[in-house]
């Protein structure tokens, strides 16, 4: 069955196109979705072998639904049965694309109307190293708050301005990195691999956030307290009270409503979810209608194009769409292993290798250093089956460690996460740098939290 043992080649030698993107030269969101084509196209003209050599386990529980299908030819039944996993499979990722769009959307409106700007403004200190604890302790909650995609764009924005110094701002940008991936690991909405573990049920919001805040906040720590002696002891922050420029149509009072609206709505997604069972992605559209239509009616009446470019449909047009069709299309490969047993395979491989499970979940952490989270997180979930209770439960040890440990082992290269390649295009910080600088730190503060976890379970 050569065709069956290429799907993993293929699906792991995408993942390596995507961490090297740079040096292919390749958007990484044509890699995934190509990958993903790719895989799906092998299952449909290979599903009768597939079926023969390793039938899925969904298999029978797709003719136990559907009785009638049971005595249709093979070729037919398993036309009907790649049909069925592939729209439902694209529904759940939806959920997911729909929560990134949405909470991406949510952010530019805020930073179109300059309502970060407050945050710069309010940063009072003026020493360079009074200045990378502050901005490593925003970059860590805001990164529970907004996530930590998001949270790096803004912050370097933010570092941009009061570290004008490249050289001396590398250490600042590193620094966001490995902060914004600790507040990440410990919030539902932090890290899109944190949030496909709580819409799948895997992990709850309150024992996420309660679990995994002092081993999140553990790591920084050490790393900030190391990071910190690579800057002079004395270096003065020279524009320290120049803020970001103000949007010049936009009053004060907009500018407060219009962030503590988008801050709002995103605080309240694990709420409404908790309380009444909203889904995240419809949480986070509520937020974003809510700003839709505070916008809409105050510009609704200018003509003045600046004043235009402020509204909703607009920041649509500003929105990294490679982003979402790149989540797209991890997600669907991922799928298609899951449908073809793949998955299953590898999870008896690790079960054997691995003495327990936190052990697995550590050794992945580590693997998303330089392969991509999203996709090892998701494939987990599809080797590892919810149980109702045991070693793979809501809530369990092994789901919970490896939210932290899929989330900041991204941090330990800075290819690992999103968070780290957006820094890295946004500041051209080269891969030798913060393997030099910062891997050693982000590696020794990963097995502190890890270490600090363990304590508390």
């Amino acid at each position: 069955m050569f065709f069956y043992y290429l799907m993993p080649v293929i699906f792991m030698l995408g993942i390596m196109a995507i961490a090297f993107e740079d040096v292919i030269k390749v958007n990484k969101a044509a890699t995934a979705v190509g990958m993903c084509i790719i895989l799906w196209v092998i299952f449909l003209l290979n599903a009768e072998q597939f079926f023969l050599v390793n039938p899925p386990q969904h298999i029978s529980e797709f003719i136990s639904a559907f009785p009638e299908l049971a005595n249709m030819p093979l070729h037919d039944l398993a036309s009907e049965f790649i049909e069925l996993k592939l729209v439902r499979g694209l529904g759940d990722v939806a959920t997911t694309l729909f929560f990134v769009l949405g909470s991406m959307s949510i952010i530019d409106i805020i930073d179109s109307h300059g309502g970060f700007g407050i945050i710069s403004q309010s940063i009072k200190v003026n020493n360079q190293r009074g200045l990378l604890w502050i901005l490593s302790f925003v970059t860590f909650f805001m990164s529970i708050l907004l996530g930590n995609l998001a949270t790096v764009v803004v912050m370097i924005s933010i570092a941009r301005k009061l570290v004008p110094e490249r050289n001396e701002r590398l250490v600042f940008s590193s620094m966001i990195i490995i902060a914004s991936n600790a507040g990440g690991a410990c919030s539902p909405i932090g890290d899109v691999t944190t949030l496909l573990l709580w819409t799948g049920g895997n992990i709850s919001a309150l024992h996420q956030i309660g679990s995994l805040i002092l081993p999140s906040f553990a790591l920084l720590m050490v790393v900030l307290l190391l990071a910190s002696l690579l800057l002079p002891k004395n270096r003065m922050v020279v524009p320290l009270l120049q803020s970001m420029e103000e949007q010049p149509y936009v009053s004060s009072q907009t500018r407060k409503v219009v962030l503590w609206v988008g801050l709002g709505s995103l605080a309240l997604v694990p709420v409404l979810q908790t309380l009444i069972q909203l889904p995240p992605f419809m949480g986070v559209l509520l937020g974003l209608v809510t700003l839709w239509v505070i916008t809409d009616r105050k510009y609704a009446s200018s003509n003045d194009e600046a004043v235009q470019n402020l509204r909703v449909q607009r920041a649509f047009s500003r929105v990294d769409i490679s982003t979402i069709f790149f989540f797209l299309g991890i997600l669907m490969s991922v799928q298609a292993l899951i449908v073809t047993g793949q998955l299953a395979i590898m999870a008896n491989f690790l079960s054997d290798t691995f003495a327990d499970e936190n052990t697995i979940a550590i050794v992945l952490g580590v693997l998303s250093s330089f392969l991509d989270n999203v996709a090892l997180v998701s494939a987990t979930m599809g080797m590892y089956p919810l149980q109702e209770i045991g070693v793979f439960a809501a809530d369990s040890s092994f789901w919970t460690l490896l939210a932290y440990c899929a989330v900041t082992g991204g941090s330990i290269l800075i290819i690992g996460s999103a968070a780290g390649v957006t820094v890295m295009g946004m500041e051209k910080i080269s891969f030798g740098y913060y393997l030099k600088r910062f891997t050693p730190l982000a590696l020794l503060g990963f097995f502190v939290g890890v270490g600090v976890y363990l304590l508390l379970v």
